[in-house]
C-alpha cells in the first residue's frame, strides 16, 4: 500500500470519487472514451517525437549512462478551474510582496529581525546570506525578479506552499513545451477548453527585466548568462534567450571596464544593462565571491553596486527560500502586509530547536527530512520509504548538525491521471507556476506540473525519476484572461 493512504486517500485531480469525474474535467474524459490504446499510444509517440525533434532535454550529473536525456512527458493535461487559479494568484502575489520587502529589509535596516519576527541568527548566519549586498539599491526593491514556488494539494484539495525557489528557478521551458506539445495531441479539447495562455512569457519576462533598467536606459541591453553547455539547465538558458531575442552569454563573453559591463561582439564592445543570470551566487565574480570560478565575470557585482548593471534575480535573494525562512513566510506576511497568508505553509519543525529535534528523532519513519540549502531532491530522507540503515545515518547528520535541516511530514500530494505503459493510471503531482517580478508583480497563468512517475514515489524531480505535463489553467469571464506584456 502506498504510504500516503495509511491517513486517507490523497485528493485526486481528475475524480471527486472513483467513477465521478470532476466538472472540468468532463470533456477530457469524453475525448478519452472515445480513444483506444493504440490511439493514446501513438499520440504520446508524438509527444515525444516533438520533445526529440525540439531537443528538449536535461542533464543528470553522475549517471552512469549518456547524462543529456529527453525530459519524459506525460499525455495526459492536468486541468485546473479558474476560481482554483484565483486563489493561486492571490496567494502567490502576496507572498512575493511580502518576500521582496524581507529582502529589503533584511539588506537594509533589519528591522523585522530587532523585532524578533525571524531570529537575527537564523538570516545572518544562513549560507545564502551575502553582507556584500548590505544597503545596496535594487531597482523597485525587487530582488526576486523570477519566481517558481512549488505548491502541493491539502487532502481538502486547497493548495499550501512546499517551498520557494527565487535563487535560478528553472522549469519554465518545460512548461512552454508542453503546451506546445498538448496542442498537437488533443487539439481540438484544448481549443473548446478555453485554456489561458502561456506563449506569453517570454515577452512578461523580457518586460519585466527591462524594467529593473528603464529608469536610466529607455531600451535596455537584456543577456541571458549561462554556466555553458554542461550545465544540467543549458536547453532553458537557450530557449529562454532565443524566444525572449536577446545574447546568450557566458562568462567569458562579457568584459567590465570602468565599472560598466560590456558584452564581446565581431563589432566591438556593447554595453550590457541587464544580466538574467543563471549562474548561482558563489560563481558570478571570482573577486568577491569564490576566486576559483571560471563561470563568471571579474568585476561584475562593482559593477553591480555601482548601480550601472542590474543582475537579476539579485545576489543574495537565496536567503529568503531557505528551508528554515521558510517556517517564517506566513508572519513575514503579516509583519509587512497586515494580511493572512492566502496560501498556508506545510507544517514544519525546525531542528535547530532542541525541542523540535527530539521529536523528529523520534518520528523518523514517519517525516520528510530536508537540508535547509539543497534542492533537486537531494540531500532528503523520505522516513516511511527509507530503510533502517538510512534512517540510522541521517539521525546522525541531524545530530551532528542540527541547524541545517528541517522536517515535515510525509505529504499527501495529490494524484492525476498519467499515461503509464499504455494503461491510466494515477501518479502523485506537485505544482510550479512563475512569477515574474519588476515594476509590478504578475503570474503566469499556467504552470509546471511535475509528476513521480515511479509508483508510489513522493519525488517528483526530474533528477530523480520525475517528469512533467501540460497545466491548463481554465479562463473565467470575470478576470483578465491574459496579461499584457
Amino acid at each position: 500500500m502506498d504510504v500516503l493512504t495509511a491517513q486517507g486517500l490523497p485528493y485526486d485531480e481528475m475524480q471527486a470519487r472513483p467513477g465521478e469525474v470532476r466538472g472540468h474535467y468532463l470533456a477530457l474524459q469524453r475525448r478519452l472514451d472515445t480513444l483506444d490504446a493504440g490511439d493514446l499510444a501513438e499520440r504520446q509517440r508524438t509527444l515525444e517525437r516533438f520533445f526529440l525533434l525540439q531537443g528538449i532535454t536535461f542533464t543528470v550529473y553522475g549517471a552512469e549512462s549518456s547524462t543529456e536525456r529527453i525530459i519524459p512527458t506525460d499525455l495526459l493535461p492536468r486541468i485546473i478551474p479558474a476560481e482554483e487559479w484565483a486563489t493561486v494568484e492571490d496567494g502567490l502575489t502576496q507572498r512575493l510582496r511580502a518576500l521582496n520587502m524581507f529582502l529589503a529589509d533584511i539588506y537594509g535596516p533589519q528591522k523585522i529581525l530587532a523585532d524578533g519576527i525571524v531570529p537575527r541568527e537564523l538570516v545572518l548566519c544562513a549560507p545564502s546570506y551575502r553582507r556584500e549586498m548590505q544597503n545596496l539599491y535594487v531597482p523597485h526593491q525587487s530582488y526576486a525578479n523570477v519566481c517558481g514556488s512549488d505548491l502541493i494539494r491539502q487532502p481538502d484539495g486547497a493548495f499550501a506552499v512546499l517551498e520557494d525557489n527565487l535563487r535560478v528557478p528553472s522549469g519554465v521551458s518545460y512548461m512552454l513545451a508542453n503546451r506546445d506539445a498538448s496542442k498537437r495531441t488533443f487539439p481540438g479539447t484544448f481549443r473548446s477548453a478555453g485554456v489561458r495562455t502561456v506563449e506569453r512569457y517570454p515577452d512578461l519576462l523580457l518586460a519585466t527585466l527591462k524594467s529593473m533598467a528603464a529608469d536610466w536606459r529607455s531600451d535596455p541591453q537584456v543577456v541571458v548568462l549561462t554556466p555553458g553547455v554542461y550545465n544540467s539547465a543549458y536547453y532553458e538558458h537557450a530557449y529562454l534567450a532565443r524566444l525572449m531575442g536577446v545574447p546568450l552569454v557566458e562568462g567569458r563573453d562579457l568584459v567590465v571596464h570602468d565599472n560598466m559591463v560590456y558584452m564581446r561582439t565581431t563589432t566591438g564592445l556593447r554595453r550590457i544593462d541587464v544580466i538574467y543570470r543563471r549562474v548561482d551566487d558563489d560563481f558570478i565574480d571570482p573577486l568577491t565571491f569564490r576566486r576559483d570560478s571560471s563561470l563568471g565575470v571579474a568585476g561584475l557585482f562593482n559593477a553591480y553596486r555601482a548601480g550601472t548593471v542590474v543582475i537579476c534575480n539579485a545576489p543574495g535573494t537565496g536567503v529568503a527560500d531557505d528551508k528554515a525562512v521558510y517556517t517564517y513566510v506566513p508572519e513575514i506576511i503579516k509583519y509587512y502586509l497586515g494580511e493572512d497568508a492566502i496560501l498556508p505553509n506545510i507544517e514544519t519543525y525546525l531542528c535547530r530547536e532542541p525541542a523540535q529535534l527530539q521529536h523528529v528523532l523520534a518520528n523518523l519513519d514517519k517525516l520528510v527530512v530536508k537540508a535547509v540549502g539543497a534542492s533537486g531532491g537531494y540531500g532528503m530522507l523520505i522516513g516511511p520509504h527509507a530503510s533502517a540503515s538510512e534512517r540510522a545515518e541521517f539521525a546522525a547528520a541531524l545530530k551532528a548538525d542540527p541547524e541545517n535541516y528541517i522536517a515535515q511530514p510525509t505529504i499527501q500530494l495529490s494524484t492525476a491521471p498519467c499515461l503509464i505503459d499504455g494503461q491510466i493510471d494515477h501518479r502523485h503531482v506537485d505544482l510550479r507556476p512563475f512569477i515574474l517580478s519588476g515594476d509590478k508583480i504578475v503570474v503566469t497563468p499556467g504552470a509546471l506540473t511535475r509528476v513521480a512517475l515511479r509508483k508510489g514515489s513522493l519525488v517528483v524531480n526530474s533528477s530523480q525519476g520525475g517528469g512533467s505535463k501540460d497545466t491548463w489553467v481554465l479562463s473565467s469571464p470575470h478576470r483578465d484572461q491574459d496579461v499584457q506584456p
